[in-house]
């Protein structure tokens, strides 16, 4: 699975982008998005989501649905 941004919540602050291990997280549209291609989850670098955990708007960053 991966981490997705809900675009409409994004404040493009760019806190997510220099977290995340895999460099899934890159500018696009005035907002981020993340790379459900190359995203882990962070799993076997951290115990939870970095981006996730950085993200100063509540349920901006969520688990994708597959």
């Amino acid at each position: 699975m991966a981490m997705m941004i809900i675009a409409a919540e994004c404040t493009a602050c760019g806190d997510c982008e220099p977290v995340c291990p895999t460099q899934s997280i890159t500018p696009h549209k005035g907002v981020f998005r993340i790379d459900a291609r190359t995203c882990t989850e962070c799993e076997g670098d951290f115990d939870a989501p970095r981006c996730e955990e950085v993200c100063p708007v509540p349920g901006c960053i969520v688990a994708a649905e597959e």
